[in-house]
């Protein structure tokens, strides 16, 4: 069988119902993958973006947390499938289908909608998160589990030990099959030879469909399983030798692929300021690898001179992503990531930040390493970011000092 009609006979299903509590106040009214990122996208549009690059057209997004702002973006921006050629995006929530309850783990559920397996019958599903970063053919990843011959590949990264306790830690032989696994230890395993760094599973995961259905029936069964892929369903395949690690790497270099997991304030800034490096990890602009998006009639973005009582001020922007429809009406941007209709008034300046839709930076405004969610006015001559105890008191700061203004927030005239 060839690699395509090995993807056309794969079913793709992507996890899309975390809470996301450690994200909050971004996931207040939101789940996580529909957090917005990069100024024009939402999380999720990257894992979408990568399974359309890969050929990959029949895909069911399992829904739970706050679903609606998710359910909004995909119905507008990711209507593009022809459901007369078998093509298809499915929203599913939770119907409580094997009971009255909500999705217990990311393997409930699943399981809680194998009758879609069942209905359809792939040859094999691909499960993927729905809140990482990262760039992707999956046709790879499908070929190198064909050769294999196992019953699971997962797609394995390379991360620094100081991060990986968050992660799935992964042993495996030359051949990449899996030897051991520990899910989210507090001392990692490293890489032999290389004591800095950890081999951690992705969560990107292949399965040989009839393997898949065995498993999650006989964890249903278990009333003591927590009904998760990475403590119950890995475990118990590597136990017998059935599981494949595919190295996540770049194909020219063999150095490892950009990955990340948006799991924390600190690792949604680090990554979302990745992107304005002068060379950045990772590439929105190939023009080979389109991610795509919902995009609003919104106008071109512009930098204007502002008025102010001694003649006019050059707006400035260095080093920084803007999206459609913003004005950078005399203010000073540095090295931040500014979304849709954002407008940054004389004498303003924002640095080290990430400002989304729809705000408005009043004069004499400075923010510094800030995260500003939608639709929030900052008031003339407001600071954010200078005065830790200060920002405290008002609004969620995360652990590396990043302050959080959330959705909404009415900030008043004063600061």
């Amino acid at each position: 069988m060839n690699t395509l009609q090995q993807v056309r006979n794969t079913m793709t299903m992507i996890l899309a119902g975390g809470q996301g509590e450690r994200l909050y106040p971004l996931t207040r009214d939101r789940s996580k993958p529909s957090v917005p990122f990069g100024s024009a996208y939402r999380i999720i549009d990257f894992t979408l973006s990568n399974c359309i690059n890969s050929g990959l057209r029949q895909i069911y997004v399992l829904t739970q947390y706050k679903s609606y702002s998710l359910d909004k973006h995909l119905q507008r921006g990711w209507n593009i499938f022809s459901y007369e050629g078998g093509e298809f995006l499915y929203r599913i929530p939770p119907q409580q289908r094997v009971g009255q309850k909500w999705y217990e783990g990311t393997a409930d559920a699943v399981y809680q909608n194998i009758y879609l397996l069942e209905n359809r019958r792939p040859e094999h599903v691909l499960l993927l998160s729905g809140d990482h970063i990262y760039k992707m053919d999956y046709t790879n990843l499908i070929r190198f589990h064909h050769d294999q011959g196992g019953q699971l590949s997962l797609c394995a990264a390379v991360v620094p030990k100081a991060g990986a306790h968050e992660f799935g830690i992964l042993e495996v032989n030359d051949q990449w099959k899996v030897i051991g696994f520990e899910e989210k230890p507090a001392d990692p395993r490293t890489i032999p030879g290389d004591p800095e760094h950890c081999l951690v599973n992705m969560g990107v995961y292949l399965f040989n469909t009839d393997s898949l259905v065995r498993e999650l029936s006989q964890d249903a069964r278990e009333a003591n399983s927590n009904h998760d892929f990475g403590r119950n369903i890995i475990p118990s395949l590597v136990k017998e030798g059935q599981v494949y690690a595919y190295p996540f790497r770049d194909q020219d270099t063999n150095e490892p692929s950009y990955w990340r997991d948006i799991g924390t304030l600190d690792s949604y800034y680090d990554a979302t300021m990745d992107l304005v490096s002068r060379r950045p990890k990772f590439d929105m602009y190939d023009e080979n690898w389109l991610f795509r998006a919902w995009q609003p009639p919104v106008p071109p973005c512009k930098s204007v001179h502002g008025f102010t009582k001694d003649g006019t001020l050059p707006g400035i922007l260095e080093d920084s992503i803007v999206g459609g429809g913003s004005i950078i009406s005399g203010g000073h941007v540095e090295r931040s990531i500014l979304g849709r209709r954002v407008r940054v008034n004389s004498y303003s300046r924002v640095t080290d930040s990430i400002i989304m839709d729809n705000v408005n930076i009043g004069r004499y405004a400075e923010l510094q390493r800030c995260i500003i969610d939608k639709n929030v006015t900052i008031p003339e001559g407001m600071k954010i970011g200078f005065d830790e105890e200060k920002d405290r008191n008002l609004f969620k700061v995360s652990p590396s000092g990043v302050v959080v203004v959330p959705k909404d927030m009415d900030l008043g005239p004063t600061y």
